[in-house]
């Protein structure tokens, strides 16, 4: 994972629910994330609660890590760059952008200064953010959402937010976006040669002719048409083996016949 990971952070102001905590910890490190910080949360053993340690499944590393702090202002210390994540919009405050928008910026801001620090504050279950606490931040961000329902889990804001910010770190660091095995390359699913496709289609023309389905004196335009319908399809090594199959199998039953 670059270096850039470790230099995003998610703040939680004043938590209730200690189930949020642990979803927030696995939302993260489940984006290649880890540092996850506390603002005076409801209960001050929020960390030891099972319902914490239930929610986090797996990522109790992160939660084991959480810092907690009695001030946003303490939570925001060492951070040159922070997204006030909020569903309402504000007349007063730093300019608005929304979450992707937050990640392109965020992600800028990291290669600009090798020192910085970027953070996403989300704020209580209940009510939000509020005008003080978005009054500390550089950005207002909203998650697009329907305007005629726009509440978002506290936990489910934050793992978009980690999703987007990840998928723009790892574009910029050229990370793979999709899961990679680590076995023996199978031949069978690479793509068959030509000189393969032309045995096949040899091949499907006499079982064609075998089960009277193509009439060698009047072919008309069949056998162009087939080859044109597998050739769209790109056909790998094991299913061009396969079709051979089926075209001795239907020129052996015709013999039967």
């Amino acid at each position: 994972m670059t270096q850039a990971f470790s230099r995003v952070r998610f703040i939680m102001v004043h938590p209730s629910h200690p189930g949020n905590v642990g979803a927030a910890a696995r939302a993260i490190k489940t984006m290649g994330f880890h540092d996850l910080c506390l603002v005076a949360p409801r209960y001050a053993d929020v960390l030891d609660l099972p319902e914490a340690h239930s929610l986090a499944s797996g990522a109790g590393d992160v939660l084991a890590s959480v810092a907690i702090v009695p001030t946003l202002a303490q939570a925001l210390a060492p951070v040159t760059m922070a997204f006030a994540l909020t569903a309402r919009a504000r007349m007063l405050g730093p300019p608005p952008c929304d979450i992707r928008q937050a990640a392109g910026l965020s992600c800028e801001h990291l290669n600009l200064h090798p020192e910085g620090q970027v953070a996403i504050v989300l704020g209580t279950e209940r009510s939000g953010l509020t005008n003080d606490d978005i009054a500390l931040c550089q950005r207002i961000c909203h998650i697009p959402a329907n305007p005629e329902y726009s509440s978002l889990n506290v936990a489910q804001a934050l793992q978009l937010a980690a999703w987007e910010l990840r998928y723009a770190l790892a574009l910029d660091a050229s990370l793979p976006l999709l899961p990679v095995t680590h076995g023996h390359p199978q031949t069978g699913n690479e793509p068959a040669s030509g000189e393969k496709i032309q045995a096949l289609m040899a091949h499907w023309e006499q079982a064609l002719v075998s089960v009277q389905f193509l009439d060698p004196h009047h072919p008309k335009k069949l056998m162009p048409r087939m080859r044109h319908m597998l050739a769209r399809n790109a056909l790998t090594n094991d299913e061009a083996d396969m079709l051979r199959g089926l075209c001795t199998a239907m020129i052996k039953t015709a013999g039967k016949r």
